[in-house]
């Protein structure tokens, strides 16, 4: 049974109160509106018989009642707008229960409206709204936390805990609605992205998400399984394999937005829903990959903030090209101070022991070599760097390299010590991809459960040829989290995984009782407990057997007593 609180209590008598007065708190029919809140404060001023007759809608979010007359704010999706309401403007008839009844006593805090009226400004000198009309579009039974702002713009009593804010995104923007430019900057960055692929000719397309072989990066997938073809499926950890299937069916240049699962874990740069960019176009390599990733990441930073530096963590971090280029090999020299490019797995261990990295044994020579590049060098890169020429172990999908054994054209490019993409000189020798999918099997039969699978409908394509290709995957969270200065993936996704949500345990007055008396001296020694609860003996035995099955206390035994504590 859902517990209510008064406030709750008594905004749904209010609701039932505006039915009883004939008005639906909950209308069908629209609400025209003709401007918002930031264009009124941005250009009143300069057309003020623009703003004589207009119309706005947004929540209710504060009134100062004042008699007759009241002002109040309404906040719409762009901004907060002062109004001014009297009783004989939007009740002009003998019947004065709109302003009354409906304004005064049953419309409250959160609530939607719809205002008509015209701008004025008031003797103090702020832009209003001046009512005529006034309409109830929804009634809201759970109150909005209050928030309160001085003067200097401080912050009071605000809604700022992270699990709360990612939980209820929807309160988050409400009363905090300064986090919107954070969502608003990755709509621009998409978008941005997607016109400079669309100018060179490209097509978007959409790929499978549920796959029945699960490939295209080292990742752990999602199963499901689907009942009516009795197979298991997979939520695609990359979307890689199925765009080359395009390459090979005759377009030149495929990308996809689009979101990818992994089941993996969860941290400050890491959700198992994720979103990225990937786009294939044929005829290319790796090195002219970077110039166009130079070229686009320094565009869309320049759409968004107007320069190309950014301010990162109080870094200041400049995505105008040229990149700095280094390899694998030679970044883990730089940064680590030894040389591994000829060393085996025998010897990759060693290093790794030497160096304090935990590995374990399913482990082969490419994932020691990416421990080792994790734990010494990535945190070093803070500026736009490529790293380039990985080791062919760590990289099942990309073609050998033009001029170096035992390497592959790739690069990673990372800023602020994370990576943000990655791309390739596609493999496209179907016996060649064949032996390196062998590989990845024998690396998940050691027990490797982030190898690739083996796909034969993906190398049947291969065997009708794929032109040279290169590939390229942005992730769109890290970069959003660069663009916007966050430090958290959490704070660029409307609604990140969370864990399940504890639900209140709902205590009976008998249990208050006792929690109230361990909440002030715990441990406690039972019959001293028992006397101080006043309860009597079958109240008390139940209570602490209710409160025990909550895992709320607990009772354990010293020497001939018995004493009662809180649990964690």
């Amino acid at each position: 049974m859902q517990l209510l609180s008064e406030q709750e209590l008594e905004r749904r008598k209010d609701r039932e109160e505006l039915y009883a007065l004939g008005i639906n708190p909950y209308p069908a029919e629209s609400f025209s509106i003709n401007v918002t809140a930031e264009d009124i404060h941005k250009n009143y001023e300069n057309r003020k018989t623009d703003y004589k007759d207009i119309s706005i809608a947004g929540r209710l979010m504060s009134r100062r009642i004042m008699g007759s007359a009241s002002f109040g704010e309404i906040q719409d999706s762009t901004g907060r707008l002062q109004f001014y309401v009297r009783r004989d403007d939007i009740c002009p008839e003998e019947d004065k229960a709109l302003y009354n009844t409906v304004f005064k006593k049953l419309l409250g805090i959160g609530d939607f409206v719809g205002l008509k009226g015209y701008i004025f400004t008031t003797q103090t000198g702020e832009i209003s709204l001046h009512v005529t009309e006034l309409k109830v579009l929804s009634k809201a039974v759970k109150p909005l936390p209050i928030v309160k702002r001085d003067e200097e713009g401080n912050v009071y009593d605000g809604f700022t805990d992270p699990e709360q804010r990612y939980r209820q995104r929807y309160v988050d923007l409400t009363v905090n609605p300064e986090f919107k430019k954070t969502f608003i900057t990755r709509s621009r960055i998409i978008s941005n992205m997607r016109r400079y692929f669309d100018d060179r000719g490209w097509l978007e397309v959409e790929t499978p998400i549920l796959q029945a072989v699960h490939g295209g990066a080292a990742a752990r997938p999602f199963m499901t399984h689907h009942n009516t073809l009795d197979m298991p499926l997979y939520l695609r950890i990359a979307n890689e394999l199925y765009l080359k299937r395009l390459i090979v069916g005759g377009f030149d240049g495929v990308y996809e937005f689009g979101k990818m699962f992994r089941n993996e874990g969860m941290d400050r740069t890491h959700n198992p829903e994720f979103t990225s960019m990937e786009i294939y176009v044929a005829y290319k390599d790796y090195i002219w990959m970077m110039e166009i990733v130079e070229e686009l990441l320094e565009k869309v930073t320049e759409s968004i903030h107007g320069k190309t530096v950014v301010k990162v963590g109080g870094k200041e971090i400049d995505f105008a090209g040229p990149y700095r280029r280094l390899t694998m090999f030679d970044s883990i020299k730089e940064y680590a101070g030894v040389d591994v490019s000829e060393m085996d797995e025998e010897g990759l261990r060693k290093v790794c022991a030497e160096l304090g990295i935990e590995v374990d044994p399913s482990m082969g020579k490419g994932k020691l070599i990416d421990e080792i590049f994790g734990a010494k060098v990535e945190a070093n890169l803070v500026q736009p760097t490529y790293i380039t020429d990985y080791p062919i172990e760590m990289t099942p999908l990309a073609k050998k390299h033009r001029s170096k054994a035992g390497l592959v054209e790739r690069f990673e490019l990372f800023v602020n010590g994370k990576e943000i993409a990655n791309a390739y000189s596609e493999l496209n020798d179907p016996i060649d991809q064949r032996e390196r999918f062998e590989e990845q099997l024998k690396l998940a039969a050691r027990g490797d459960d982030e190898a690739m699978a083996m796909d034969e409908d993906f190398l049947r394509a291969l065997e009708y040829g794929m032109p040279p290709t290169a590939g390229l995957g942005i992730g769109i969270d890290r970069l959003t989290m660069l663009l916007t200065d966050n430090s958290t993936i959490q704070e660029v996704l409307f609604f990140p995984q969370m864990r399940p949500e504890k639900k209140a345990v709902e205590l009976t007055e008998e249990e208050k009782v006792i929690m109230d008396l361990l909440g002030k001296n715990h441990p406690a020694s039972l019959p001293d407990l028992k006397a101080q609860s006043g309860l009597s003996g079958k109240k008390w035995d139940v209570s602490m057997k209710g409160l025990s099955q909550k895992g709320l206390v607990k009772v354990t035994k010293e020497g001939e007593s018995l004493k009662v504590d809180l649990v964690g």
